[in-house]
C-alpha cells in the first residue's frame, strides 16, 4: 500500500521533470456501453422491407427529389434568411471566438506598461526620514510569462472548448434540418389545405343540391319536415368546414413567409391557388440505423457534449497539482531626467509556482465533473434512442398511411361507380333524383377523405426526412462534412 502511494506521488514530479507535460484526467473515447455501439441501433429499420421504402442513402438536399423548382426556391431562401438560422450562425461565431480565446492560454503572455506623473513621494516609503522633493517620475516595463501546463489543465480546457464548439456547430446543423423541413411542411400544408378546400366545396355543392331537392319534395308533399331539417344540417356542417380549410391555408402561407425571413403580410398569394401538395411517388431512400446515427446533428451534438464533459474532468483534476509558470520583466523607473540610465533600469527572470494546499474544493469539483460526464452519457444514449424512435415511428406512420390511401382510393372509386350507376338508373326511371344526389354526395365525401389523407401523406414524407436528419451536408451547409461517430 505504501509503495503504491509513493508511486502515485511520483507521477506529478515525473511530469514536471519531463516538462513536455502529462495530461491528467481520462482520455475521451466513446464508451463501449453506449447505446450507439449496439448492433440493434445500427441495423435496418423495422419497416425497411416495405416496397415504399428504399435502402439507398438519403440525399442531403432531399427536397430536390420532389422536382419542384418553386419549392427549391423557398427552401433556398429559408436557408439564407431564416432568423433562427441566423441566430444559430451567430452563436457558432461566438463559439469559435471562445475556442480561439482558449487556445491563447498556450501562448506566452506579454504585457507592456508605461506612465509619467508629477508627484510628491513619501520618504517613509523608502525608509528615509526626509521629505522628498516634488518631481516628474516615469515607469515603463515589459513582462513576459508562460504557463508550462505541466499537468495538462490548459490542454484539457482547449479540448473541452473544441468539443463544445463542435457541439454548437452540430446544433446549427440541426437548425438547418428543421428550417428546411418546416419550410417544406408549410408549403405542403398550404397546398394540402387547398386540395381539401377544393374537395369540401365540391361536397358542399352536392349537399346543397340535395337540400334543394328535399325542399321541393317537401313542398310537393312527398317527404316530411325532418328530412329537410337533416339535409339543412348537413349543408351547415359542410359549410362550416370551408373557413377551417381557408384559415389553414392562409396560416400555412404566413408560416412560409416568416420561415423565409419575410413579414406575414408578404406571403405568396400565388400559392393560394395551389391544390397539389408536394409528394414523392418513388420509393423513399431511408438508409439504415448506422447511417441515421452518423447523419443526425442532434446525435453529433450530444456526443460532442459528452467529449467536453470528459475533458472537463481533466481540467478539474489539474487543479490538484502545482501551476508552474516561467517569466521575466525588463523595465525602467525613476526620475524623468534620469530616464533609462543605469540607476533606473531593472530586470528579473524567475519561476512562479502556485498550489492550493487545501484540495477539498478541487476534489469536490472533480466529483462534480465526473457526475456531469455521467449525465452527458445518459443524455447521449437518450438522444440516440430518440433518433431511432423518431425514424421508426415516422416510417411506420408513412407506410400505414399509404395502405390507408389504397383502401380510401378504392372506396372513392366505388362511390364514383355508384354515381354512374344511379345516373344510369335514373335515366331508365328506376332511381329518383334524390338517390342520384345521395350517391354524388357520398362520392364527394370520399374525395374529401382522400384529399385529407393525401395531405397527411405529404406531411408524413417530410416527417420521415426530418427524422432521418437530412439537409445539412456539403451542398447545404457550406462545406460541412458528414458526421462520423465511430468506436474509439
Amino acid at each position: 500500500m505504501k509503495a503504491s502511494r509513493r508511486g502515485l506521488a511520483l507521477v506529478p514530479w515525473s511530469c514536471a521533470a519531463l516538462i513536455s507535460g502529462c495530461m491528467v484526467g481520462p482520455d475521451y473515447h466513446l464508451p463501449e456501453s453506449a447505446v450507439i455501439n449496439s448492433s440493434a441501433a445500427r441495423q435496418d429499420f423495422v419497416s425497411s422491407a416495405d416496397p415504399a421504402l428504399s435502402g439507398a442513402a438519403v440525399p442531403e438536399s432531399w427536397w430536390h427529389l420532389y422536382e419542384d423548382r418553386r419549392l427549391d426556391g423557398w427552401v433556398e431562401e429559408a436557408l439564407k434568411s431564416n432568423t433562427d438560422l441566423r441566430k444559430a450562425d451567430a452563436n457558432l461565431e461566438r463559439s469559435r471566438a471562445a475556442l480561439r480565446e482558449a487556445r491563447t492560454l498556450r501562448q506566452p503572455s506579454v504585457g507592456v506598461t508605461g506612465g509619467v506623473q508629477y508627484a510628491q513621494l513619501a520618504g517613509e516609503q523608502y525608509l528615509l526620514p526626509i521629505t522628498l522633493p516634488r518631481d516628474k517620475y516615469y515607469d515603463t516595463g515589459l513582462t513576459v510569462s508562460y504557463d508550462l501546463d505541466l499537468f495538462g489543465g490548459i490542454r484539457r480546457g482547449i479540448e473541452a472548448a473544441r468539443a463544445d464548439d463542435e457541439a454548437v456547430e452540430a446544433a446549427r446543423n440541426l437548425v438547418r434540418v428543421n428550417v428546411a423541413a418546416e419550410t417544406i411542411r408549410a408549403y405542403a400544408d398550404a397546398c394540402g389545405a387547398g386540395l381539401q378546400l377544393e374537395a369540401a366545396v365540391r361536397s358542399l355543392t352536392f349537399q346543397q343540391q340535395s337540400l334543394d331537392l328535399t325542399e321541393r319534395l317537401f313542398q310537393g308533399g312527398r317527404t316530411i319536415d325532418l328530412d329537410v331539417t337533416r339535409a339543412r344540417q348537413l349543408v351547415d356542417q359542410q359549410r362550416g368546414l370551408i373557413p377551417t380549410y381557408e384559415a389553414a391555408r392562409r396560416n400555412a402561407l404566413f408560416r412560409l413567409a416568416t420561415l423565409t425571413g419575410k413579414p406575414p403580410a408578404l406571403f405568396d398569394r400565388e400559392l393560394e391557388a395551389c391544390t397539389a401538395p408536394p409528394r414523392l411517388t418513388r420509393a423513399l431512400p431511408v438508409g439504415d440505423g448506422a447511417a441515421l446515427l452518423k447523419r443526425r446533428p442532434d446525435v453529433r451534438q450530444a456526443e460532442r457534449q459528452l467529449a467536453a464533459a470528459t475533458a472537463n474532468i481533466g481540467v478539474q483534476t489539474a487543479q490538484l497539482y502545482p501551476d508552474v509558470a516561467i517569466g521575466g520583466e525588463v523595465g525602467s523607473a525613476g526620475l524623468v531626467r534620469d530616464a533609462y540610465t543605469s540607476p533606473t533600469n531593472l530586470w528579473n527572470l524567475g519561476v512562479v509556482l502556485k498550489w492550493q494546499a487545501n484540495q477539498s474544493a478541487a476534489r469536490a469539483r472533480i466529483e462534480g465533473a465526473k457526475a456531469s460526464a455521467k449525465l452527458a452519457l445518459a443524455n447521449f444514449d437518450g438522444v440516440v434512442l430518440a433518433a431511432l424512435r423518431d425514424a421508426e415511428i415516422s416510417l411506420n406512420t408513412y407506410v400505414h398511411d399509404l395502405q390507408r390511401e389504397d383502401t380510401t382510393r378504392k372506396a372513392r372509386d366505388e362511390a364514383e361507380r355508384a354515381v354512374r350507376e344511379s345516373e344510369r338508373l335514373q335515366a331508365t326511371g328506376r332511381a329518383t333524383a334524390l338517390a342520384v344526389i345521395d350517391a354524388q354526395r357520398a362520392y364527394a365525401a370520399s374525395e374529401e377523405t382522400l384529399a385529407q389523407l393525401e395531405t397527411a401523406i405529404a406531411q408524413d414524407q417530410v416527417a420521415v426526412f426530418l427524422a432521418l436528419g437530412g439537409g445539412w451536408g456539403e451542398d447545404t451547409a457550406g462545406g460541412a462534412s458528414t458526421v462520423e461517430i465511430e468506436k474509439r
